[in-house]
């Protein structure tokens, strides 16, 4: 090892080129910076001259009210039907006839002890429990990061749905419709997974409680980022304006937060059962906010903490008071 005495002074001629190198890398990553910059507002990239259907997706039950129940223990179906029973039952939510959407989280090829994806155990007691409420069908779907039908076969997704009578739906080239957020920045003429949308009389989002290492965390809100098409990975950019315009463009019957073992680090994919750490709650709730303000609280984060939180809830997507909701939804466990 050379000693202090051996290291390259600011008059080395080694130096020297490695400060110009230094200098240039730095020049080219601010000008990717700067076309990433361009690229965003440009009329290619979503810009506000291209066109595409101006459409929201509202599956909201806004007769029943602002509600939050939490289930707790370590079997995530026991878990699941005690915070259904504190909504008062899926009855509320889900009737006969209905066509029920999951958005589950099958966004990595990764088995599902993992944390990364949905787990297939509780996406299983949810479509048990919409077919038991009344629905005509269950679909399942996302638009995984990765090849779908391996993401879902990995992460037991397709054999839970499968299972439990549900209908899987790949996203394919006709799936996606270029849709315009209205008074939207980022979501103009982009590719939306609209087939099963479409499909759909009530939507639940049910997905893992995930450290994100851009966004801070990945519940509910962030799922629905699972619904885009084209190179959305450009929206990293501007993360929490992407979450919360996708709050307002889509808003689920109820979301489903998994926290029986949160991934609390190198999210979103982890990789080891290291990343995880055993929580021990289900929380369900008809304001997707209040959700996620919730599972924030078991990362130590507070809704400040997370800007799009606190944006979705200005956009009126929701509230950030889940405490207020627990303490008004009889049952509820906290």
């Amino acid at each position: 090892m050379p000693s202090h005495d051996d290291a390259p002074t600011l008059h080395d001629p080694q130096r020297r080129d490695f400060l110009r190198r230094l200098a240039r890398a730095s020049g080219g990553i601010a000008l990717a910076g700067l076309g990433g910059a361009l690229l965003v507002g440009s009329p290619g990239w979503g810009g506000a001259e291209r066109e595409g259907e101006l459409r929201c997706f509202d599956f909201g039950r806004p007769e029943a009210g602002r509600r939050l129940g939490i289930g707790q223990g370590p079997d995530r179906a026991a878990s699941l039907d005690a915070a259904l029973t504190a909504l008062g039952g899926l009855s509320a939510f889900v009737g006969p006839g209905d066509v029920v959407l999951l958005k589950v989280n099958a966004g990595f090829a990764t088995p599902p002890e993992l944390g990364a994806t949905t787990h297939p155990a509780l996406l299983g007691a949810l479509a048990r429990r919409c077919f038991e409420a009344g629905a005509a069908e269950v679909l399942v779907t996302d638009n995984p990061v990765a090849d779908p039908m391996g993401c879902f076969q990995t992460s037991g997704i397709q054999a839970a749905a499968e299972d439990a009578g549900a209908t899987l739906l790949l996203p394919g080239p006709g799936s996606f419709t270029p849709i315009t957020l209205p008074e939207g920045r980022l979501l103009r003429a982009w590719p939306v997974l609209t087939e099963p949308l479409d499909r759909a009389t009530r939507l639940i989002s049910v997905c893992p409680l995930k450290h994100h290492y851009l966004a801070g965390a990945t519940m509910g809100l962030k799922n629905a980022y699972g619904l885009l098409g084209g190179t959305r990975g450009v929206f990293h950019q501007d993360v929490h304006t992407i979450i919360t315009e996708l709050s307002r463009l889509v808003r689920p019957t109820l979301s489903v937060l998994d926290a029986t073992w949160a991934m609390v680090r190198n999210g979103p994919t982890g990789g080891s059962r290291s990343d995880l750490e055993d929580r021990g709650f289900m929380a369900v709730g008809s304001d997707p906010v209040a959700v996620d303000a919730f599972g924030a609280s078991l990362l130590g984060l507070k809704p400040g903490d997370l800007p799009y939180l606190l944006r979705a809830a200005t956009a009126g997507a929701g509230g950030a008071d889940w405490r207020d909701l627990v303490s008004a939804t009889p049952g509820s466990a906290r």
